[in-house]
């Protein structure tokens, strides 16, 4: 009797055990790696001990599971003696029956469902018992991982590269999570999703098109040119000499108002472009982090982008980056751009010159941006030709509709959704319709 007392009490130390190795795996897959990253920083030992265990990871689940199994297999092989001892042959499978409910009940569902619901807490609760018994196994794991990567070389399962993707996706996954919560947190999480694509996104994509820089002309005379800065919104103007393209400075209208006092207010005497600072031309292409570096290196808020062949393509600035990140910002000196004007069906009339990223932003949209930047370019794109006003376009769930063109410029476009019976039906992707 003493026997069979002593195996029961082995059985329910193993399950125990059991149970300790499943709520250990389960809580330190589970547990936040920011919060364990930002209680060590603040001193808390157990969570630097949860760090060191998770960095390998390999190591870590092969000592969990090698020691999950070798109490698992013990429980039930000594339930099975028991049984069979008061059973006989029968006992094996009265054994089987009885330790699958024990080991499924106590040593895997209640300990690993615990463990998910209180993670981080468990984790660093169980990582300073843990982590001397990963290192005691550790020769062992070494030695089944060796055999492991071996039968993965030879059955072509390489390792995989850098883990930095899945770190970038993990962090956008928990960014989309937390901007489902309210509306506060959707304009935070829209915030934080576009610091992630400043290294995606090239100023290309945001700059002002060439056909929208507000330039000066320094062949004319001083005073229009005063008259021309004073009238415009911007403080940094590009000057430009017999063509838009001969960019030779940018003047700031500080610079041009210090210089006007210390002349007395002598508009004739006055040399523009030598009060123009030099321009700084930077590629189509530069990542728009890149750029807001360089802006702080700098410490410039403007620059002119150029293509491959030099030609000026358009204008960038600082703000126009901030912009990127938090929305548009609006003083007292811009002027309304009426790019976006809702109508009373549910559609929107757009102006050509409006970039996709910004309708993206605003209505939530995946009109694609990789071979268009604005509105109008995407239309060129899908329709491989120059439309005529009337003509429509099907692009996902959206249709584009010609309203204007100018020249081959495409001016004005209505997009509005596209109806149940459009998306089901065979309808063709472009439409003719008379103006």
């Amino acid at each position: 009797m003493s026997a069979t007392i002593f195996i029961a009490i082995a059985i329910a130390v193993l399950l125990l055990l059991s149970a300790f190795f499943s709520g250990s795996e389960t809580a330190l897959t589970a547990a936040s790696r920011p919060r364990m990253h930002e209680l060590e920083k603040r001193g808390d030992r157990r969570a630097g001990k949860v760090n060191r265990l998770r960095e390998r990871q390999e190591r870590l689940i092969g000592g969990i599971l090698f020691g999950n199994n070798l109490v698992n297999i013990l429980a039930s092989a000594l339930a099975t003696s028991l049984m069979i001892g008061w059973f006989g042959d029968a006992g094996v499978a009265y054994a089987t029956l009885a330790m699958t409910l024990l080991v499924l009940v106590f040593a895997e569902i209640l300990p690993k469902t615990y463990a998910l619901r209180h993670p981080d807490r468990i984790a660093l609760t169980l990582a300073p018992i843990l982590r001397p018994m990963i290192t005691v196994l550790s020769p062992i794991t070494r030695l089944l991982h060796k055999i492991v990567d071996r039968i993965l070389a030879s059955a072509g399962g390489a390792r995989s590269g850098s883990s930095d993707e899945a770190l970038e996706e993990e962090l956008r996954g928990a960014i989309d999570l937390h901007a489902f919560t309210d509306a506060e947190a959707a304009r935070e999480g829209l915030m934080l999703r576009s610091i992630l694509d400043l290294a995606d996104v090239e100023v290309a994509q945001i700059m002002t098109n060439r056909k929208a820089v507000y330039a000066i002309d320094a062949n004319q005379p001083t005073e229009d040119i005063v008259r021309q800065v004073l009238d415009s919104p911007y403080t940094r103007i590009p000057v430009y000499r017999d063509e838009p393209d001969n960019i030779i400075g940018v003047l700031h209208v500080k610079d041009l108002l210090r210089h006007t006092q210390a002349n007395e207010g002598r508009l004739d005497s006055l040399d523009i472009a030598a009060i123009a600072t030099l321009p700084w031309f930077i590629p189509e292409t530069t990542t728009l982090l890149y750029q807001l570096q360089a802006f702080r290196r700098r410490r410039e808020h403007f620059a002119l982008v150029v293509d491959e062949y030099g030609a000026l393509m358009g204008v960038v600035s600082l703000e126009d980056i901030l912009e990127e990140i938090v929305g548009e910002i609006d003083d007292e000196h811009d002027l309304p751009v009426a790019g976006v004007r809702p109508q009373g069906d549910g559609s929107y009339i757009i102006d050509g010159t409006v970039h996709i990223r910004d309708l993206n932003r605003q209505f939530d949209w995946n009109l694609p941006d990789d071979e268009a930047t604005t509105l109008a370019g995407l239309v060129l794109h899908v329709a491989r030709s120059i439309p005529q006003v009337g003509q429509s376009f099907a692009l996902g769930d959206l249709r584009f509709s010609v309203l204007a063109r100018k020249g081959n410029q495409i001016t004005s476009v209505r997009v509005a959704q596209r109806s149940a019976a459009t998306k089901t039906g065979r309808a063709t992707d472009t439409e003719a319709k008379e103006a």
